[in-house]
């Protein structure tokens, strides 16, 4: 509840008290560790340290069965690595979460925030 009432907090994203988030979410890794409180946590240490520090805890979770053929996993993945400017591998990321997922609106989603990382046609000289 904590977590939550920050983000409500802020009137704008960019407001986010992202420091204050992440030391919530390394408390609750010592009170409940798991996965999918990994993911959420990379996000939080991405939004504060940058993208690659958040790549960096994902690939702890890569070898958790838990986790690792999750769709959640692959779509935070290619969230950071679009914010670290690799756009196509964010993208092959991207269209993975969008195969992995059963929900529609999530794969429609997914597969428009790949679509938006399409590199443009080259045009004849």
């Amino acid at each position: 509840a904590a977590i939550a009432a920050i983000h409500d907090e802020a009137t704008r994203a960019e407001d986010t008290d992202w420091r204050q988030i992440m030391l919530l979410y390394e408390l609750l890794v010592g009170l409940s560790p798991n996965p999918m409180v990994t993911l959420n946590q990379a996000v939080a240490v991405a939004m504060v340290y940058g993208a690659q520090a958040g790549l960096d805890l994902l690939r702890t979770l890569e070898g958790d069965d838990r986790i690792a053929g999750h769709h959640r996993l692959d779509a935070v993945r290619a969230h950071l690595l679009e914010m670290a400017g690799d756009h196509a591998a964010a993208r092959s990321a991207y269209q993975l979460a969008a195969r992995r997922t059963t929900s529609l609106p999530e794969q429609r989603y997914l597969d428009a925030r790949a679509a938006r990382l399409e590199e443009p046609a080259r045009q004849p000289d």
